[in-house]
């Protein structure tokens, strides 16, 4: 876990906290805020988790650069074929 994740974690946890106060005291601006919140937290949470999965794709590819070839030709295929398929 790395520090963009925690910091999501925390400001998905305080829209809720600020969503049950809204929700408790009736202050719909205060509910919207904490909806807003946990969405925030929710994506920078995600972008966290994203760095590390982009480097270990990196070292995939310096490792094994056949199999990275063969995969990016195999998504691509199947980008092809779907986007084909829309017509």
């Amino acid at each position: 876990m790395n520090s963009t994740t925690i910091e999501g974690n925390a400001t998905q946890a305080g829209g809720q906290i600020k969503e049950a106060v809204g929700k408790a005291t009736g202050d719909r601006q205060l509910q919207g805020s904490g909806v807003a919140d946990q969405l925030n937290g929710f994506v920078q949470k995600n972008l966290g988790q994203a760095g590390p999965l982009a480097d270990k794709a990196k070292a995939f590819a310096k490792e094994r650069p056949a199999a990275t070839a063969a995969l990016v030709g195999v998504v691509g295929l199947a980008l092809l074929n779907t986007l084909r398929g829309r017509r």
